[in-house]
């Protein structure tokens, strides 16, 4: 089985050689079984079968997955004896660093930060396979897997083309095909006329930063946001606009972007689904007006973007864009940076914690690293009814100590909107 990298796949894989990782770890408190571990990911492989394809170039050069059933191409597992409770992050940096042999192997591979009776295991995926949510399917049933080789986890009918996922009657639309293709065709025209100096930007060393709220401060902010009849997603955009301006003054963007998943506005793909195509809204803040109010105005300004998206005029716009990729990555690659930060919600994590042989202790945010320009990067989840915060850069774009003070502006804004004291934060 094999298909053509989609446009967005196409501009995440890149040049195969430079990584684009996100790495999710998982605290687990219990034995596993280094066999038992091995068996649930050819369990996994066998439901997925994107998950055994390594990636193929055709004779334009264009990259193809292409499935490889051999016993050989399994997902690969690098043991690490675990040492103490910070070393998870160390290792995710690595991750980051490595890219994948996409040519001899998946596109997925597990760090396992093993002691007897406590592991972190880090899946890392290629951001081209997956976005967050198809990362957290494959997570979930690893896991099930872990603690009954025997469960049923399904089978995934995998997308395959354009047509498994954009409604015929799209597809068949003259009118679309002619708008899309001519949007396509006037965007390729302008990323060939703006001037780009190839000047590779000093982006130094990435780092992280993670911290955790307990149950009571999450509980708190979902509290205050039903109040308010706002999202904790806007709450949260909203604090870090203002952060990143209390920190960075006249540096800041007073801009942020946030990824949103195609499956709410496509049915067809489906949360078990190996897809990476994802949506776009950007949201800005109201520097004169107060807090409150600020909030108010974001979630309005995002409810508007949010309606007018269209995922299947996106993706045949992109898909008449193929031309254009090697300009647009080097827009990305070597452009100013126009945005502070890119801020992904993945939500509640529906994962089980207490398991018959182990339990999950947590689920760390996921973290993600790639070469497209600004790799400033805040991605936050619930877990535990803990509310979990994963924070990515890199020193050129932003400044440790400058992100250490955004970070903590972050938590200051919300424990005072929820009026909860500072001492009684819980640092992941």
């Amino acid at each position: 089985m094999k298909r053509k990298l989609f446009f967005g796949e196409r501009m995440l894989y890149g040049d195969g050689k430079t990584p684009f990782n996100c790495v999710i770890p998982i605290k687990i408190r219990g034995y596993i079984s280094e066999a038992l571990l091995g068996q649930a990911l050819k369990r996994v492989q066998k439901k997925h079968p994107w998950l055994t394809a390594g990636i193929r170039l055709d004779e334009k050069k264009w990259p193809w997955m292409v499935t490889n059933l051999t016993e050989k191409f399994h997902i690969p597992v690098r043991i690490v004896e675990r040492l103490n409770d910070d070393q998870w992050q160390v290792e995710s940096k690595k991750e980051w660093a490595t890219a994948f042999e996409a040519s001899s192997n998946p596109l997925v591979r597990i760090v396992w930060l093993r002691s007897h009776t406590l592991s972190e295991i880090l899946l890392v995926v290629h951001h081209c396979l997956c976005d967050g949510t198809s990362a957290m399917s494959i997570l979930k049933e690893l896991v099930v897997l872990l603690d009954n080789p025997e469960a049923d986890i399904g089978k995934e009918i995998p997308i395959q083309s354009l047509e498994d996922i954009i409604p015929a009657k799209v597809l068949s639309s003259y009118r679309s095909r002619i708008k899309s293709g001519l949007i396509g065709k006037m965007t390729t025209m302008a990323l060939w006329l703006i001037p780009i100096k190839k000047i590779p930007f000093e982006r130094k060393e990435d780092f992280i930063l993670s911290w955790k709220f307990n149950e009571e401060i999450t509980a708190g902010i979902v509290q205050f946001c039903k109040k308010h009849q706002f999202t904790v997603n806007t709450l949260l955009s909203a604090t870090l606009l203002t952060a990143f301006k209390a920190v960075r003054g006249e540096k800041a963007f007073n801009k942020i972007s946030l990824p949103v998943d195609v499956r709410n506005y496509n049915k067809a793909i489906k949360a078990d689904h190996i897809f990476a195509f994802g949506l776009m809204i950007v949201l800005s803040a109201y520097p004169e007006k107060d807090f409150l109010s600020n909030v108010k105005s974001i979630q309005q300004d995002a409810s508007q973007k949010l309606a007018k998206l269209n995922p299947y005029s996106l993706m045949l716009m992109m898909e008449a864009c193929h031309s254009a990729l090697t300009n647009f990555t080097n827009l990305l690659k070597y452009g100013k940076s126009s945005n502070d930060c890119m801020f992904s919600n993945l939500g509640r994590l529906d994962i089980p914690h207490q398991y018959k042989n182990f339990e999950i202790e947590t689920i760390y945010s996921p973290s993600v690293m790639g070469p497209l320009g600004n790799t400033t990067t805040l991605v936050v989840s619930t877990y535990r009814n803990q509310l979990d915060f994963s924070f990515m850069a890199s020193e050129g774009y932003l400044p440790r100590n400058e992100a250490e003070a955004i970070k903590e502006k972050v938590m200051e804004i919300l424990l005072a909107q929820i009026k909860i004291p500072a001492p009684e934060l819980e640092h992941a």
